[in-house]
C-alpha cells in the first residue's frame, strides 16, 4: 500500500495551529520589498491538522532503516548504536540553552567540559593538544592540511605533495587537493599494507606529509607503522593519520606512540553521536607539541581555578568554524568517555575486533576475502565471482534490504573488485551477527540459482529498484498540484 503525499492529505481551511490576532498595523509587502520578490499568489502549502502531520511523518520514518531499528554494517562508518543517556545529557538545559555570545564567567561548566574533553582525547590518542572546532571528519582533514602547510612555511619550505596510500579513505585526496597540494598515490603491497619500498621511492623534498588510515580501509593494522613514520620523519615529512577508524584502537594503542604527528577523530563515529542523516558531526584535530602553535583559535585554557577562551597566537591557521564547534556533539562524546572509562573503551574496541573476525570467519566460504588475515574492526569481501550470473555487489546489497538488513559499503575500497565492506561494531550481539550471516548466505545462493530475483531487488520495500543515476542527474524536487494524484508516487 502506498503512502499518500502530504499534499494529498490537504483539506482547505484545516490547520494545526492559530496565531493570536496581531496588534501591529499591517504593512503591504511591496512597501518594504522589491516587487519582483513579492508573491502574487498564496503558496500551495498543505493544509493539515497536527495529528495528520505527526502520523504522516512518523509513518515515513518507519519506512527507513536506522541504527535504532536495524543492523547497519556500513564499513568504515562505525554505524553503532549509541546510548540514549548521552542524548539526555546533551539536552540538559545547562548545556542546550547556552548561547555562544555569553561571557566566559557564565559558562564555566561548559568550558570545563570542553577542556576536560580535550585532555581525555589527548590521553586516548597520545597527542599533545586538540582543537575541537572542526564540524566533521573531512573538515578535520582540511584543518590538518592547513596546519601541515603552515608548519612547512614557517620553516621556509615550499612543499607541494601529499602521499596517500590506495587503502586510505576517499576524502583524503579530496581534502589534499582542496588545500592546494598535489596527490601521489602509494600502491599497497600484496598484503594490503603500505609497501615500504614504494614509500621510500616516493619520499623526497617535495613531500609535505603522508596521509594514512590506520587501520586502513581493508580493516588491517599497519604492522610496520613505526618504520613508516621513521622513514617519513627522516625527510621532515609529517604523518597525518585519518582517525575515522579509531573505534578499533581505543585504549589498545595510541597514534602518538606510533609516531603520528596529527590526526582527526570522528566523534560522530567513535564517541556516541548518531551517525548519518546529514549531521551534525565533529572532527577534532590532535597534534604533537611541535604543531600546537598552528591550531585554530580560540581554545579553552585554565587560569587558576577559572576557564577562559585563549584567542591569541600568531602562527594559528585561524578559525575553521563560526563559533566553537558543534558543542552538542562534544557533550555527547564527553559523556560517552566518562561513562565507559578506560576499561570500557578498551572493551568496546576489543569487542568490535572480535565481532569483525567472527563474522569474517562465518562468511569466509561464502564470498572470497581478498586480504584474509586477522582484521581489526572491519573486513572486505568481493562479489566478483557472481559476475558469471550478472550479479554485482550492488545487487547483493539491494537484496539484503529484503531480509531486513541495511547494506554494507559497496565498491569501496577501490583496490578490491566488487567490494563489500562490512563493519559489525561492538554493539551488535552474536545472534544479530548470525542472522546477518545467514541472510548473506541466502542472498549468495539466490544469486547463483535465481539471479533474476537478486537483480530485481529490493521487492519487499516501499519502493522497488530505482533508477538512481537518473534521480541524481535529473532530480525532480518540486511538487505541482497536477502531480499530486499520481498513482505511481510511493510516498513523499
Amino acid at each position: 500500500m502506498t503512502t499518500p503525499l502530504i499534499f494529498e492529505r490537504s483539506i482547505p481551511g484545516r490547520r494545526g495551529y492559530r496565531y493570536a490576532a496581531s496588534d501591529v498595523p499591517p504593512i503591504a509587502p511591496v512597501e518594504v520589498l522589491p516587487a519582483e520578490h513579492v508573491r502574487t499568489t498564496t503558496p500551495a502549502w498543505p493544509e493539515v491538522a497536527e495529528f495528520d502531520v505527526v502520523r504522516h511523518y512518523t509513518r515515513l520514518s518507519q519506512l527507513n532503516f536506522s541504527v535504532d531499528t536495524h543492523f547497519y554494517p556500513l564499513g568504515s562508518c562505525t554505524m553503532k548504536y549509541n546510548p540514549k543517556l548521552n542524548e539526555r545529557v546533551a539536552a540538559m538545559p545547562g548545556f542546550a540553552w547556552l548561547h555562544p555570545l555569553q561571557p566566559a564567567s557564565q559558562v564555566q561548566g561548559m568550558l570545563e567540559l570542553l577542556h576536560g574533553l580535550e585532555q581525555m582525547l589527548c590521553a586516548i590518542t597520545g597527542m599533545q593538544a586538540f582543537t575541537l572546532q572542526p564540524a566533521a571528519g573531512a573538515q578535520g582533514e582540511l584543518t590538518g592540511l592547513k596546519i601541515i602547510r603552515a608548519y612547512h612555511q614557517r620553516r621556509g619550505q615550499r612543499r607541494s605533495t601529499i602521499l596517500i596510500p590506495d587503502s586510505a579513505h576517499g576524502t583524503n585526496p579530496a581534502s589534499a587537493a582542496l588545500s592546494g597540494f598535489s596527490v601521489v598515490q602509494l600502491k599497497s603491497g600484496p598484503d594490503g599494507l603500505i609497501d615500504l619500498n614504494e614509500l621510500k621511492a616516493r619520499l623526497n623534498g617535495e613531500v609535505a606529509a603522508l596521509m594514512l588510515t590506520n587501520p586502513n580501509t581493508l580493516g588491517l593494522f599497519e604492522r610496520q607503522i613505526k618504520a613508516i613514520t621513521a622513514l617519513a620523519h627522516e625527510q621532515d615529512v609529517l604523518i597525518y593519520m585519518d582517525g575515522a577508524n579509531m573505534n578499533a584502537l581505543l585504549g589498545i594503542c595510541r597514534p602518538g606512540d606510533m609516531g603520528v604527528d596529527l590526526l582527526q577523530l570522528n566523534l560522530h563515529k567513535t564517541f556516541s553521536t548518531p551517525h548519518g542523516g546529514g549531521g551534525p558531526g565533529a572532527g577534532p584535530v590532535g597534534v604533537t607539541q611541535a604543531l600546537e602553535p598552528f591550531l585554530p583559535l580560540p581554545r579553552v585554557r585554565k587560569r587558576g581555578r577559572q576557564f577562559a577562551w585563549h584567542e591569541q597566537g600568531k602562527h594559528s591557521v585561524g578559525r575553521v568554524h563560526g563559533w566553537f564547534g558543534n558543542v552538542g556533539v562534544l557533550v555527547r562524546a564527553y559523556a560517552y568517555i566518562r561513562t565507559l572509562g578506560r576499561e570500557g573503551l578498551v572493551r568496546a574496541s576489543e569487542t568490535a575486533i572480535i565481532n569483525a573476525n567472527y563474522l569474517k570467519a562465518r562468511l569466509r566460504g561464502v564470498l572470497p576475502v581478498p586480504y584474509d588475515q586477522h582484521c581489526m574492526h572491519e573486513f572486505v569481501m568481493t562479489a566478483k565471482l557472481l559476475k558469471a550470473q550478472g550479479i554485482t555487489a550492488w545487487d547483493v546489497a539491494k537484496r539484503l534490504l529484503d531480509y531486513g538488513f541495511y547494506a554494507p559499503t559497496v565498491f569501496f575500497p577501490l583496490i578490491v573488485e566488487d567490494a563489500l565492506m562490512i563493519e559489525p561494531t561492538e554493539t551488535e550481539s552474536k545472534e544479530t551477527l548470525d542472522q546477518f550471516a545467514e541472510a548473506l548466505i541466502r542472498v549468495v545462493e539466490e544469486a547463483r540459482q535465481q539471479p533474476d530475483t537478486v537483480k530485481r531487488a529490493p521487492r519487499r520495500m516501499p519502493v522497488e529498484r530505482l533508477d538512481e543515476v537518473k534521480a541524481a542527474r535529473e532530480p525532480n524536487l518540486r511538487w505541482r498540484p497536477a502531480e499530486a494524484s499520481c498513482p505511481t508516487a510511493p510516498h513523499g
